[in-house]
């Protein structure tokens, strides 16, 4: 007898998630979003209010929501929020972090701006161009250090893969800090000609030169932290 397990249905909890994230995603609007209220919802979705209470806490711990109590339910874009809050008890020396960052960008970012050298329209290609002179005409510090990660962003959306998107943005955090290490220390001329060759092998549609180019400013920045913990493990 072959007998195969029953597949189990979603509770309403996990169907009212899932139809509220819909709806989320469906909304594209960048004006201040709210859900209805508590009540509203359960009588829309034909759902008890402790079905909408429990569901809008999973969203809001997922980065979706942001349950304001007395005020209302605030649709917010923090889904990258729990990887980033963890990191610091995950990982808890500085270096160590900034470290296994660049690691990881090492593995991500390349592929990325291959992917935008082949996939950005138009209208990227224009805010990537747009990001690359407020880095030049940014002064030192945050203005600098925020241009340089809009520009990483923008190649990640680029790449027409969102979860390179997420990736990043549940390391923005993580980026500032190793941002006031590079830009910080030795200023952001280095980064304004390393992103110019980035953008240009993008806008010449050479992904294996987006690549490289991506590769070796990922490469520099690293060195340029001069992180202990990575002459350590590196000499071993």
């Amino acid at each position: 007898m072959n007998i195969t397990a029953l597949e189990r249905p979603a509770s309403l909890v996990e169907r009212v998630c899932q139809q509220l994230a819909e709806l989320i995603r469906g909304d594209s609007s960048e004006e201040e979003r709210w859900l209805p209220g508590e009540r509203s919802l359960a009588e829309k979705l034909g759902v008890s209010r402790t079905v909408v209470r429990e569901a809008t806490k999973r969203l809001e711990q997922q980065g979706m929501l942001e349950i304001q109590h007395g005020t209302g339910i605030k649709i917010v874009d923090r889904l990258h929020r729990p990887l980033n809050d963890s990191l610091s008890l995950l990982i808890p020396d500085m270096a160590d972090r900034l470290q296994q960052l660049n690691e990881t960008r090492l593995s991500i970012e390349p592929d990325a701006a291959a992917y935008a050298a082949q996939r950005a329209t138009t209208e990227q290609l224009k805010t990537m161009r747009r990001i690359q002179k407020q880095l030049e005409n940014a002064a030192e510090g945050p203005a600098a250090i925020e241009a340089d990660i809009a520009a990483h962003h923008a190649i990640a959306d680029a790449s027409g893969n969102l979860i390179y998107r997420l990736i990043l943005d549940s390391l923005a955090d993580l980026g500032v800090s190793s941002r006031l290490r590079t830009i910080g220390r030795i200023g952001k001329r280095a980064a304004i000609e390393q992103h110019e060759a980035i953008l240009v092998a993008i806008e010449n549609r050479d992904p294996e030169a987006a690549r490289a180019a991506m590769r070796s400013h990922i490469l520099a920045a690293g060195a340029d932290m001069d992180l202990p913990a990575l002459k350590t493990k590196t000499a071993k």
